[in-house]
């Protein structure tokens, strides 16, 4: 259909998937308020499975397609894009830093998941991957993570096995002073269904930002393990950049973080997907050199924002948190880098 076109829908998709985000942190709070539920696990497990649904869009699209390299990149990118999405938050709001602001030591166990199971995806792609029932060996460890993290972070709601504090008193968890008037109204079962309505609203954008970034990969010639880790990936995480801006703006701090690790955890377990549905070897050895420091960049902005976690400074530069500021310098740099290596998968 030519760039023009191609480019027009791939805008048209982004925007929609960033207003129906956007109203999601609202139903996550109305359905917290309705069911007792935490925002840690709301995050994870509400948040981040809509907010993940673009990401799957792409990558069963690119991989069914025969586009691993696409698919692969994607997360990866998607990944980095969402801590660096946390710093970009963190200027927006601007009054203290995000990261010295939260008080569930699940986030802290959130990240250092994220830095683990990055860690065994880059391990597939530089030893190599063997098929097990058709699914590489290192995918079914990226499932079996995903798995065992939901499963251990979910024992942690409720546990506060240390305190944080700031100036020596306890920092007690944040709360939205209130929703709109509107969803007060509603029962658990309309707001249940406005949920599901936005999450397929969602779903069918990121499948028109899969076919429209991989044409755009073509025709402009910049190869699809750049245009995935960085075009796409920056599409896909909008759902997550507007429920968590949503969700920092009600001083859901908590909810707001879970949903952006907690879709991270979901992209690396995605890798099992992938390789389920796509053709021909693992999709770990499809891919190479920029996948594999794609996946780096992403454990070291990880780590950056869980240093800033558990130091908990609250002192500012420019609007940010010194953390944000290095996750905004290593993410930039990275990027630089990757173009480099965009004809190396």
């Amino acid at each position: 259909m030519g760039l023009a076109i191609n480019g027009g829908l791939f805008a048209c998709a982004a925007v929609m998937v960033w207003i129906v985000g956007s109203r999601i942190s609202h139903y996550a709070d109305a359905i917290s308020d309705k069911t007792g539920l935490g925002h840690a696990v709301l995050g994870i497990v509400l948040l981040a499975g809509v907010t993940s649904l673009p990401e799957i869009g792409v990558t069963v699209t690119a991989a069914i397609g025969g586009n691993a390299q696409l698919a692969v990149n994607n997360l990866f990118g998607s990944i980095a894009m969402q801590v660096a999405i946390l710093a970009v938050i963190d200027f927006i709001i601007g009054r203290r830093a995000l990261t010295a602001v939260v008080p569930e030591p699940s986030v802290l166990l959130q990240g250092a998941l994220n830095v683990l199971l990055l860690s065994v995806a880059a391990s597939g792609i530089v030893v190599g991957d063997v098929s097990f029932l058709g699914v590489g060996l290192w995918a079914w460890a990226c499932l079996g993570g995903y798995v065992g993290s939901v499963w251990l972070l979910s024992q942690t709601e409720g546990r506060r096995p240390w305190l944080a504090a700031q100036h020596g008193q306890p920092t007690e968890p944040q709360r939205a002073e209130h929703h709109g008037t509107e969803l007060k109204k509603l029962n658990l079962g309309s707001i249940a269904l406005r949920t599901t309505v936005a999450a397929i609203i969602i779903l069918i954008s990121g499948y028109v930002l899969s076919q429209t970034g991989e044409a755009i990969a073509k025709l402009t010639g910049i190869g699809s393990s750049f245009v995935g880790f960085l075009l796409v990936a920056i599409a896909t995480s909008l759902p997550e950049f507007s429920t968590a801006l949503s969700a920092a703006r009600l001083g859901l701090f908590t909810m707001a973080i879970s949903d952006i690790l907690g879709t991270n955890l979901i992209n690396v377990g995605l890798l099992f997907v992938i390789d389920a549905v796509a053709t021909g070897e693992p999709v770990l050895n499809q891919v190479g050199s920029f996948s594999v420091f794609g996946a780096l960049l992403s454990v070291v902005v990880t780590a950056l924002f869980v240093a800033g976690l558990a130091e908990r400074r609250d002192q500012t530069l420019w609007r940010m948190g010194i953390d944000s500021i290095a996750v905004l310098i290593a993410y930039t740099g990275g990027v630089l880098l990757l173009y480099t290596l965009r004809g190396q998968s």
